[in-house]
């Protein structure tokens, strides 16, 4: 038996009236939720309570989730929404919001990958100058690029499932991607040119 299968077993008993089927589906998500959530919210204590708020929301409207996407899925919609309307409420621009990016989260872009060659001084540099690249440019993506790019890269979701996250179809989503990672490419290229007419 899938983990689909398995989630919509839990739901299932959710709605029956199964608490701890519930409980169950909070555990196994919570902590992919919360880095979700940590994508666009900056304060950890209000990732908390944002993800908290979304489990809540997930909970009251199980009775309309029919299983036609996966559970998660749909718990990851409920969860951008919650993020979206939490952001709106502290009067702070979406696209503003802060998205945590490691070093090691460069590698998922194709031009990050041959950094981390050479662990020189002068490469452990251009690699954090690399992820503030990444990151900046992710900043500054309209905010359906930067959902639709950080479900994938970050989440590793299909873009089926992203489709379904955001309610749109499959080949938008390829072209929010494609566009995405064009941006951030064209970023980290003026980057390398920059550092090679200094050199």
């Amino acid at each position: 038996m899938g983990d689909r299968e398995i989630d919509q077993q839990l739901v299932e008993r959710a709605q029956r009236g199964d608490k701890q089927a519930f409980e169950l589906l909070v555990i196994k998500y919570q902590r992919k939720l919360i880095r979700l959530l940590s994508q666009f919210i900056r304060d950890s204590a209000e990732v908390e309570d944002v993800a908290q708020e979304t489990f809540i929301k997930a909970y009251r409207s199980l009775s309309s989730f029919r299983g036609d996407s996966a559970f998660y899925t749909w718990l990851y919609r409920i969860g951008i929404n919650a993020a979206k309307n939490f952001l709106v409420a502290q009067k702070r621009r979406v696209s503003k919001a802060s998205i945590g990016f490691d070093i090691e989260d460069v590698e998922n872009f194709k031009e990050g990958s041959e950094l981390h060659d050479l662990s020189t001084p002068e490469s452990e540099l251009i690699s954090k100058q690399t992820a503030q690249i990444v990151h900046q440019a992710l900043n500054e993506l309209p905010e359906e690029l930067r959902t639709a790019i950080t479900l994938r890269e970050i989440e590793g979701l299909s873009y089926e499932e992203i489709a379904n996250v955001m309610d749109c179809p499959t080949g938008t989503v390829r072209s929010r991607i494609f566009r995405a990672r064009e941006v951030i490419s064209d970023k980290l290229l003026s980057f390398k040119e920059s550092k090679r007419e200094i050199n």
